[in-house]
């Protein structure tokens, strides 16, 4: 049976509206998430560089960390730099998985479900937004810029990798990075950020599993690369679980805004 050239007509035409809608969509996302990374940039950029009062919070973490025996950072930053294989695989994850698998998420939760979508990135502007406030107010250094016996595995590991040896950045764009961020984590964060849509997706359970161990697995690799202290992924998970909570309640409360981007 054939159809009618004005029904063909009509449903090319909401066809390519349906198409053009769906690239205006995937066109504000990407507006949205390029001004969250440019804002991110530029707050770190503007954070005080003053080294003296950053390395005074991160002894102040370390002394912290010294009362509840959490000190974890020597030990596990000495088997990054004795183990030759796995400090070089540690400072690809460090410098790679933070972002390809932020983004990964997020095309694939986008493609998957616009409500689900919608609130999973609120989700992550909410909790980066608050950790921005605390680079900004808080500058604190990392393991590998207090000295002693912390080694920046990154910076030995440079000349195998594209990164810089004065920051996780692509090669001669270290400056464009603050490398007093390190209180909280986001790179402990997000891969906690991910492991969660994973698990409100109701994907398999071997797959939520994958996901909580990308996060522990981040945890270990920030630590042992001399990037960042224990209460450093703590807290950044703490943000993330902020960010979720603040997003679900208010959406609870005002239904119609987890569907008015989709």
């Amino acid at each position: 049976m054939t159809h009618p050239p004005v029904e063909r007509s009509v449903a090319a035409v909401a066809d390519r509206s349906r198409l053009a809608m769906r690239v205006r969509r995937g066109a504000i996302e990407l507006a949205l998430l390029g001004f969250l990374y440019v804002a991110y940039c530029a707050s770190r950029l503007l954070a005080d560089d003053e080294f003296a009062p950053a390395r005074g919070r991160a002894l102040d973490i370390l002394s912290l960390e010294k009362t509840y025996h959490l000190d974890v950072e020597h030990w596990l930053n000495e088997q990054f730099v004795a183990i030759d294989w796995l400090g070089l695989a540690g400072s690809f994850w460090y410098a790679t998985t933070h972002y390809v698998v932020t983004i990964g998420m997020l095309i694939w939760l986008y493609r998957r479900s616009a409500a689900e979508y919608v609130t999973a990135r609120r989700a992550l502007v909410v909790a980066t937004l608050i950790g921005l406030v605390f680079y900004l107010t808080m500058p604190t250094a990392p393991p590998r810029l207090v000295g002693g016996h912390y080694v920046d595995v990154l910076a030995m590991h440079s000349a195998d990798g594209w990164w810089g040896a004065d920051a996780s950045a692509p090669k001669g764009l270290g400056g464009m990075t603050n490398e007093l961020a390190a209180f909280p984590s986001l790179h402990a964060g997000w891969a906690l950020w991910a492991a969660i849509v994973l698990i409100r997706a109701g994907v398999p359970r071997i797959v939520q599993v994958i996901g909580l161990a990308y996060a522990l697995l981040m945890t270990i690799d920030i630590i042992g690369t001399g990037n960042h202290w224990l209460l450093d992924a703590v807290v950044g998970w703490v943000v993330v679980l902020i960010g979720w909570g603040l997003v679900t309640a208010w959406e609870r409360r005002s239904p119609v805004v987890a569907h008015e981007d989709g």
